[in-house]
């Protein structure tokens, strides 16, 4: 018999359920629990897996999509579910397609007729439970299967010693023209602990059997069983090809195989009619139930899958987040939005103008004076202030736009418009925001303050403009002779006053640039901060917050995939162009 896997099985099916419980079902005697228990509960990395898996379905469940959530979630109930039944029991269904023997097969374990065999089909119409030792109520109530349905075997000797524990089902056809039959299969395989599939020579190729249900659940190999049936009608050459066929079939499934020590799906091939290979597959099944592992196998399958259904919602290309260049630049367009270089660079003028006009001389500030006068009342050139407003909010916008842009840049998809969100609900408002701000701080070029030394500086040029009008009338006393004649000293005079007033003033020019520079970048960086925190509260700090919880669910998924192998994927075409062409060989040799 060609048996290349080795102690390991494994079931398909859907979705969740592996094994650890405490409680036997209620409703049949109860016996001395003379099996080895599973462990109470899930414990070492299936706990850890598990947990996490709850955590992330927590975090996720607002931006994740449901449905995805939901295949998780069921895996947590089943889990749960499963844990809460008899942990010294393993379920093991026998599935197959009609005709290929399995409810021979089953009979065969049971070593009476208990599953009804024949021409008609289909044969099998509800799962057939089949018990080696009492306390399964549960198992099976959970199963649905009915209480007319529950057999126990002949009595066997040492071979059902070895046993004990094990559930065995035989399955309606997964191939079955009736609907019902084909929902209970997929129910049930949802819920089992492990599955053998049973195949015959004719349609171990079968399409509906590889696309559906071996490689859907390739990663399930661990507690998958694909038994050959029927080998009494081929020779032992053309049974050695039909299963180099099927483990072929098997890996282009996906499907490992336990071959060489390694984990996998047991494949090998009997007769039920005749009983050839029947004792090694009990061995086989005995030490599977005996290891009281098929339950946290299966369960470990079903986390590796749901996680991999998971996979796009927390797994992307790229390192998103937002560095310091990225905000930085956030901060630089908010300010610019709101004017910060602008108004620093205005009072910065205002200032230098103030002292200047404080500290020059009477002359030149009448002259301003005048200049002002005629431009009062002249068209202000500058655009309508409800366009200026209208630019403003569009760099504001803009600005968000970018920063929302870096921050999910990387993201997967679920996360990524999290993020965006986030930062259009802080965006909302923004640009009022800002503008309060900047009327509370209040215009810098309005009053600005004068430095100390401005009163000697004014009082400096207020003694130039008293020269200069005590030589003028000291001049005009020698005109109209009140005063002796000598036109050099009140010359003199005059030339000191009017020389000296803008020299005051060229060096309160020079004077003022260094304090007019600081006070403008004063005033800027007091905006700018002022922005700064406005935009870090409204849409930084809510983008850093979806990447916290983002960065906190991809470390609570590293734990759900933790050290097991991600399984094969296969190319669907290839596959499917294979499954074809088998499926034709097959045909042909019926």
């Amino acid at each position: 018999m060609a048996r290349r896997a080795a102690d390991r099985v494994a079931a398909p099916a859907s979705s969740h359920a592996p094994a650890s419980g405490a409680s036997d079902g209620a409703g049949e005697p109860q016996e001395p629990d003379t099996l080895p228990p599973l462990g109470g509960s899930y414990g070492g990395p299936l706990r850890t897996r598990l947990d996490a898996l709850h955590e992330l379905v927590g975090l996720s469940r607002t931006r994740v999509d449901g449905e995805a959530l939901a295949e998780a979630g069921r895996v947590l109930d089943e889990a749960a579910a499963r844990q809460r039944l008899s942990s010294r029991h393993t379920v093991i269904a026998i599935a197959g397609a009609t005709g290929s023997g399995k409810s021979t097969l089953f009979n065969a374990f049971a070593g009476v007729c208990v599953s009804e065999t024949g021409l008609r089909r289909p044969t099998t119409s509800a799962p057939i439970a089949l018990s080696w030792s009492e306390g399964a109520a549960g198992l099976l109530d959970r199963l649905a299967v009915p209480g007319r349905l529950r057999r126990r075997p002949l009595a066997g000797g040492a071979a059902d010693t070895a046993l004990q524990g094990l559930v065995l089902l035989d399955l309606p056809d997964h191939d079955s023209a009736v609907t019902a039959h084909r929902d209970t299969v997929d129910r049930v395989l949802g819920l089992v602990d492990a599955v053998i599939w049973v195949v015959d020579p004719e349609k171990y190729a079968d399409a509906a059997l590889h696309e559906r249900y071996l490689r859907p659940f390739a990663g399930h190999a661990e507690v998958t069983f694909v038994v050959l049936n029927q080998i009494d009608r081929l020779g032992t050459e053309a049974t050695d090809l039909v299963l180099d066929d099927l483990r072929r079939l098997l890996d282009e499934d996906g499907v490992a195989l336990g071959e060489h020590g390694e984990p996998g799906a047991t494949v090998l091939a009997v007769s039920a009619l005749t009983g050839d290979g029947i004792a090694e597959l009990r061995e086989l099944v005995a030490r599977f139930v005996q290891e009281r592992t098929a339950p946290e196998r299966r369960l470990a399958a079903d986390v590796d899958a749901a996680a991999a259904r998971l996979r796009p919602s927390y797994l992307a290309d790229g390192r998103p987040g937002l560095d310091e260049r990225a905000r930085d630049a956030f901060t630089d367009r908010l300010a610019v939005a709101v004017g910060a270089q602008a108004a620093g660079e205005a009072a910065e003028r205002v200032w230098r103008r103030g002292a200047i006009r404080a500290c020059g001389t009477p002359w030149l500030r009448l002259y301003r004076w005048y200049e002002r006068l005629r431009a009062h009342g002249s068209v202000d050139p500058r655009p309508a202030p409800a366009e200026d407003e209208l630019t403003a909010r569009q760099r504001v916008e803009q600005a968000v736009r970018s920063v929302a842009d870096e921050a999910s840049h990387g993201l997967p998809a679920a996360w990524a418009q999290a993020v965006r969100e986030a930062a259009e609900r802080g965006a909302d408002g923004l640009p009022e925001a800002l503008d309060e701000l900047t009327a509370d701080l209040g215009d810098p070029a309005a009053r600005p303050p004068r430095p100390a030394w401005w009163p000697a500086a004014v009082l400096a040029q207020a003694v130039m403009t008293l020269l200069q009008v005590f030589g003028a009338l000291w001049l005009v006393g020698q005109i109209v002779g009140v005063v002796e004649p000598g036109l050099l000293p009140p010359v003199l005079v005059m030339l000191a006053g009017i020389v000296g007033g803008p020299l005051v003033e060229w060096a309160c020019e020079g004077a003022v640039k260094g304090p007019a520079r600081r006070y403008g970048q004063e005033a800027e960086r007091r905006l700018r901060e002022a922005t700064a925190s406005c935009g870090r509260a409204r849409v930084l700090d809510p983008v850093a917050a979806e990447l916290m919880r983002y960065r906190e669910v991809r470390e609570q998924y590293a734990t759900v995939v933790g050290t097991r192998q991600t399984p094969r994927i296969v190319g669907g075409a290839r596959g499917g162009t294979t499954r074809l062409g088998a499926t034709r060989a097959g045909t042909r040799a019926r």
